[in-house]
């Protein structure tokens, strides 16, 4: 028995799915996404609700059937309300600068790090927080991946807490050298 994958999910208004055969489609405000259902998985529309229901309970069905019916979730509230994640810079001359399609971000290396905004993503910089770094969009997957990435460049190091972090994000601090005796 799942318990994620047998909860209907409810429709949000303004929200139009459509489902050819194993090809869902969400419509919203924000847009549209897709996703191409495994064979093991059926996604049916029942009024104001999507039910998600699987063929067997083979263990291969079972471990699918909670992941679809969250992929669909997830598509109808990206269309509608959208996903967002922050990112803060912490130490001394890093600095992040949205310059039209590029993310231009100083990190302490060398040389400036140039990343490529994707399309269907909107990056900006908070007014109130200067070392703040907003990644928004409608696909959970490409929001988390892209803020991941920018992440990577620096991650926060425990023995200055310098570095990219998501917002809340606690860093559990070192003591140094000093501190042995």
């Amino acid at each position: 028995m799942s318990r994620i994958g047998n909860n209907p999910i409810d429709l949000q208004p303004g929200v139009t799915v459509e489902i050819k055969g194993s090809l869902v489609t969400v419509k919203g405000s924000r847009g549209e996404l897709s996703y191409d259902v495994p064979s093991l998985i059926t996604v049916k529309q029942e009024e104001s609700t999507i039910v998600v229901t699987r063929a067997n309970d083979e263990k291969e069905a079972k471990s699918l059937h909670g992941l679809v019916r969250m992929l669909v979730n997830n598509m109808i509230v990206g269309v509608s309300k959208g996903y967002e994640k922050r990112l803060e810079i912490h130490g001394v001359g890093y600095r992040a600068v949205v310059d039209g399609n590029l993310l231009k971000l100083t990190l302490g290396f060398s040389h400036p790090v140039e990343m490529d905004i994707p399309s269907d993503l909107k990056v900006s910089m908070d007014e109130k927080e200067k070392n703040e770094i907003i990644v928004e969009g409608i696909d959970k997957q490409r929001v988390g991946q892209f803020s991941a990435d920018i992440r990577d460049w620096r991650k926060p190091e425990p023995y200055k807490g310098k570095g990219i972090r998501y917002k809340g994000e606690y860093v559990r601090r070192k003591a140094g050298k000093a501190a042995k005796k």
